[in-house]
């Protein structure tokens, strides 16, 4: 019960006054404007869950993990419901299980000065790695898509692709999440914006991915000022200077 307190007092300390403000702007321009179009109770809470869980990741609370474990579950219905079935899957074959591995990741890792996750960036071995496995895997998957006879292969590949790769990022800590995430939520957003001429999609659903959008540019720039270099990078950069 008492480990219980500290982690509940832990969440609510150490939030600076601009992370208020969006919290609570952000959900309330959603249910304000998702309520005046009349949308479902399940997409409103679906979308106001998973504003809640990318502002918290943003600064790097643990609890982004629960909120996001209820989000990937409603997602994975209001997906279904828009005849999005590589979305679904997404949602519950991986983001499910890998929310609960980031939540125990997370947990191992946390500065107890700022009561938030410790953050760092890649090398530039790293990032180089990354670029070939992000453009192997888009074509690669897309190509697969193509056969199967799927519409827009490579950017249905490049949302699957990049959201597997951000999840990575996200448990490992590291501030490029934020550019993956930029991409998904980019392509994202197009393609519920296309659901909801053709589908008469959830209206609450389009800004989440639009929050996620302006969320994930904000927090990229607050990851990058909180996080330091990989120490090996830092050294490999002091040495080439030295030379």
């Amino acid at each position: 019960m008492n480990k219980l307190k500290e982690n509940i007092k832990r969440e609510f300390t150490g939030w600076k006054k601009w992370e208020i403000f969006w919290m609570i702007f952000a959900n309330a321009m959603i249910l304000g404007i998702s309520i005046y179009n009349g949308d479902t109770v399940l997409s409103i809470t679906a979308s106001v869950t998973g504003v809640i869980c990318v502002i918290l990741c943003g600064m790097g609370k643990v609890s982004n993990y629960f909120f996001g474990t209820i989000n990937v579950i409603l997602y994975a219905v209001a997906a279904w419901k828009a005849k999005y079935y590589g979305d679904v899957m997404l949602n519950l074959l991986y983001y499910f299980p890998t929310n609960i591995i980031g939540w125990i990741f997370w947990e191992k890792n946390i500065n107890k000065e700022t009561n938030e996750v410790n953050k760092k960036r890649m090398t530039w071995k790293q990032d180089i790695i990354l670029a070939v496995i992000s453009i192997i895997g888009v074509f690669g998957y897309g190509y697969i898509l193509k056969l199967l006879g799927g519409n827009l292969p490579i950017v249905d590949s490049m949302s699957t692709v990049f959201s597997v790769i951000a999840q990575v990022l996200m448990i490992k800590r590291f501030a490029e999440q934020w550019v993956i995430w930029i991409i998904v939520d980019v392509v994202s957003v197009i393609m519920w914006i296309a659901a909801l001429f053709t589908e008469g999609a959830s209206v609450a659903v389009l800004l989440m991915w639009s929050v996620y959008l302006a969320n994930a540019v904000i927090m990229f720039i607050k990851w990058m000022k909180d996080s330091k270099p990989d120490k090996k990078d830092t050294e490999i950069k002091t040495a080439v200077k030295d030379e």
